[in-house]
């Protein structure tokens, strides 16, 4: 083992490098000490209190180790540590309470590692926790509560390809100056990714593929001076829906490409001071006049520059293809039909009240024959009376007087023919044969 003592007289400054050290040799560290390098070693883990009764200790560092497990409370006991730094290890799992306990500890560098889960409570009880680095990890899933209990982060900086934010993953994160989500790859951004995140200056997502922005994924954001929303591809949104309550000054959506025509009403920005909404692609096919109803368009905000045509010379055509690249004002809006299902919906409404009016007409056909309709009847009756009445010859009378008879059989003819009636009466009859015969 290499370990070098600074010559002092009480030792403050222990190195223990390159010095192939299966495991932490706290017996041999002097409690005095406030600066340990213990890095290039081969430890695997990090148990619980691996560190006890170093309270003099301010900075640590295990970069470059063969860490691979840190235990629950690894650090407890160290009032006085301000700068933690593992990096450049296989650390695959930031588990539950591997930091928890750490009261003091300013900043945590974990740049460089395996890390592909964050689970919840990794750093419970770290309150005056001021950065922490995650860039350069696989990191796939960031669990619920994972960043829970701390309140004073001003930078939490994470690693590119996130895969899945899990709801309530900032739960309990109360105050943070800069946090920026890139590089993700999304399948949806789920309800409640954002709940419990307050006090935000700065929450950018950009560079990702955010997937289908879910209803609720901005439930419980609350005070934001700047949310981002920069060159991502997304799919669809099922809901935007930002109120008074998250009270976000600005809103930056800029540079996307969205697949899919948000629904009408799908989209809700109230109580935002500044909206930006440019160099963004948008379908230009038959959805268009639902985005141009929508609050991203109608004039409620205004981009940068306040007039009102700002949204349509600063977008762009993302479909169909012939208009793809060209800004939304250089195409004819009102040249574009609304789409098909519409159409289809409103020949579906004018088709059932057709219907409607057949069914009364055959109930009127119905009621004639039947004699249930008491107009059509009298009006019958008396005109074959007045038949009766003026004729003198036999035949023209029996032939006057079969007219209303012939009418109403036609009429029930027709009904039946046109009515499920003919089909239900014909099984009868086959049925009553059929019991005979048998």
């Amino acid at each position: 083992m290499y370990c070098l003592f600074e010559a002092t007289e009480i030792s403050r400054e222990v190195m223990c490098n390159t010095g192939a050290l299966r495991e932490i040799p706290l017996k041999a560290i002097p409690v005095t000490v406030e600066q340990l390098s213990l890095t290039k070693n081969y430890f695997p883990i990090v148990k619980s209190d691996a560190f006890g009764g170093l309270r003099a200790l301010r900075k640590l560092s295990l970069d470059g180790n063969n860490i691979t497990t840190i235990k629950p409370f690894a650090f407890r006991g160290l009032p006085r540590l301000r700068d933690l730094s593992i990096q450049h290890t296989p650390l695959a799992t930031v588990a539950s309470f591997a930091f928890a306990g750490l009261q003091n500890v300013s900043q945590i560098l974990l740049a460089h590692n395996k890390i592909l889960r964050i689970e919840g409570y990794a750093f419970a009880g770290a309150v005056n926790i001021r950065l922490i680095h995650l860039a350069d990890n696989p990191t796939v899933t960031i669990e619920t509560n994972a960043f829970s209990s701390l309140s004073n982060v001003d930078r939490l900086i994470l690693p590119s390809g996130i895969r899945a934010i899990e709801p309530d993953a900032f739960y309990g994160l109360e105050t943070v100056g800069y946090l920026k989500l890139s590089f993700m790859d999304l399948a949806s951004l789920a309800p409640y990714t954002f709940r419990g995140l307050t006090h935000v200056k700065l929450l950018s997502l950009q560079e990702s593929d955010l997937g289908i922005i879910r209803a609720g994924a901005f439930d419980g954001l609350v005070h934001v001076e700047l949310l981002n929303i920069l060159n991502n591809k997304i799919d669809a949104i099922q809901e935007l829906n930002i109120t008074q309550a998250n009270r976000i000054r600005v809103l930056r959506i800029q540079g996307n490409h969205l697949l899919e025509t948000p629904d009408s009403g799908a989209i809700v920005l109230e109580g935002i001071e500044t909206l930006h909404v440019n160099s963004n692609y948008f379908p230009c096919g038959c959805h268009i006049h639902t985005l141009l109803d929508s609050p991203l368009a109608n004039g409620t905000y205004t981009s940068h520059g306040g007039t009102s045509g700002d949204f349509l010379s600063k977008n762009y055509c993302i479909s169909p293809l012939e208009v793809n690249g060209l800004p939304m004002s250089a195409i004819d809006l009102y040249s574009i039909g609304r789409c098909l299902e519409q159409v289809t919906r409103e020949n579906l409404e004018a088709s059932n009240s057709a219907r409607s009016s057949v069914w009364r007409g055959r109930t009127r056909s119905w009621q004639h024959w039947t004699g249930d309709g008491t107009g059509s009847s009298s009006t019958g009756t008396d005109s074959s009376r007045s038949s009766h009445t003026g004729s003198t010859n036999g035949h023209t009378h029996a032939s006057h007087d079969g007219r209303p008879l012939l009418t109403a059989v036609s009429s029930a003819v027709r009904y039946l023919l046109s009515s499920p009636l003919p089909s239900v009466l014909l099984g009868m009859c086959f049925k009553y044969f059929s019991i005979k015969i048998s």
